[in-house]
């Protein structure tokens, strides 16, 4: 059973930095395009950044310029490095994984966690 897996939240003061980690347990997970979504109460979930097979990297426009995506295939992991934190990137951040292999869709989600910026 894949499990989608993220971690690295908490509560960090303004002007902070946090980073997140997904670990994915997909086999050829260099053939999954990654993302990072968020969500905060009452609003929808929007796209933090994502970053695909080739490495091609795609940010919302709320965090271009301070955070950055990442992965390592060896380790079957993406992370989110966040840095110059506001108190409006509080939500929680859920990872997700989605291909297509031999005409087969495949789209996975972590359960999410918690980013709290605040002083």
């Amino acid at each position: 059973q894949v499990q989608v897996v993220e971690s690295g939240g908490g509560l960090v003061q303004p002007g902070g930095s946090l980073r997140l980690s997904c670990v994915a347990s997909v086999s050829f997970f260099g053939l999954y395009d990654m993302g990072w979504y968020r969500q905060a109460p009452g609003k929808l979930r929007d796209l933090v950044a994502a970053i695909t097979s080739g490495g091609n990297t795609n940010y919302g426009d709320s965090v271009k310029g301070r955070f950055t995506i990442s992965r390592d295939n060896a380790k079957n992991t993406v992370y989110l490095q966040m840095n110059s934190l506001k108190p409006e990137d509080t939500a929680v951040y859920y990872c997700n994984a989605k291909s297509r292999i031999n005409f087969i869709r495949y789209d996975y989600w972590g359960q999410g966690t918690q980013v709290t910026v605040s002083s």
